[in-house]
């Protein structure tokens, strides 16, 4: 039998970065080491894989994983912006483990991380996973933020109080919502219970159906946008569900809704937001990849990645 040769750390160090290129890490946007530190990144990126409480089909559990897969793909010039938002540093973290069967327990888990890295000036953009995942999150900022405003970009209006007997669901997200953030307001919708509707009218809620927006649309209008804007206070905390978008355009999805919005309806929207206000945070949820090839992960990834250029516009140009 031949001798084990002695232990060499220069090789050692030699088959770390053979394994780093053979089997690189999963991070969004696959950036340099310098800017995925922790210590360097002001911007730091955490999975939720939780997919207990989609109202129809699941999936949404493999989304967040799918997002920085994708992200892999795309350059990191943003054209439109004419710089290079990862500049800022963004960071990876390891998924947040899952409790099964608890979701109080996951919201408490999800509010815990949130904290967290609030606490150390991050700015957190989490990536679900079902819309519940997103109550946490929304927690951890109003309770450091009491003043925001929580803007909901959706297909769904999730004000129900409970689904099937559980306050914690993808189908309640708002509804706990304004118990800790008053102050919302929710754009592309096209699904909402009568109850919804109701409790919209009564608190007075506001709300931007995607019919609506489609109507303005068609006759060149786009004040919709400046209303929105109008709506929001001086921070703005932005959820996602990426079932606002039509499904033609982002099909994978559990619970798709005809009618939703396009790229661009939701791009310029966001660029009006943080023109003049100052988002502190955002998630992106239930995409299902399963649902689908490549095409909707490719489109939830860049939406984040834009998403972070426009709320931080002070990254060094390329």
């Amino acid at each position: 039998m031949a001798d084990i040769p002695p232990f060499d750390p220069d090789l050692h160090d030699l088959d770390q970065e053979l394994d780093e290129v053979l089997a690189p890490s999963r991070s969004f946007m696959h950036l340099d080491q310098q800017y995925t530190t922790f210590s360097g990144s002001q911007v730091v990126v955490v999975p939720v894989p939780y997919d207990a409480s989609t109202c129809y089909r699941p999936g949404a559990r493999e989304g967040a994983q799918a997002i920085i897969d994708a992200s892999r793909n795309l350059e990191l010039y943003d054209a439109e912006l004419r710089r290079s938002p990862y500049r800022v540093g963004i960071h990876t973290l390891r998924a947040v483990e899952v409790v099964m069967g608890a979701a109080p327990a996951m919201v408490d888990r999800t509010e815990l991380v949130t904290a967290s890295l609030l606490d150390r000036g991050k700015f957190v953009v989490t990536l679900g996973g079902d819309h519940m995942t997103s109550i946490g999150v929304i927690r951890a900022f109003a309770r450091r933020h009491p003043t925001m405003t929580v803007l909901q970009i959706d297909a769904h209006a999730d004000l129900r109080d409970e689904y099937e007997g559980a306050k914690m669901s993808s189908a309640t997200i708002m509804r706990r919502t304004l118990e800790v953030c008053p102050r919302t307001a929710q754009v592309g919708i096209r699904s909402l219970s009568e109850p919804e509707a109701e409790l919209v009218a009564e608190r007075n809620l506001p709300l931007w159906l995607a019919s609506d927006i489609h109507a303005q649309t068609q006759r060149g209008e786009r004040g919709w946008i400046a209303e929105v804007v109008k709506a929001l206070g001086d921070e703005v905390y932005v959820t996602i569900d990426i079932d606002a978008f039509d499904p033609s355009l982002v099909p994978g999805t559990g619970t798709p809704e005809p009618g939703g919005l396009g790229w661009y309806d939701v791009i310029d929207l966001l660029t009006a937001v943080t023109a003049s206000r100052r988002v502190i945070g955002f998630d992106v949820v239930e995409l299902s990849p399963l649902m689908d090839d490549h095409v909707s992960p490719v489109v939830a990834a860049k939406l984040v990645y834009k998403l972070i250029g426009l709320a931080l516009p002070d990254a060094p140009t390329a």
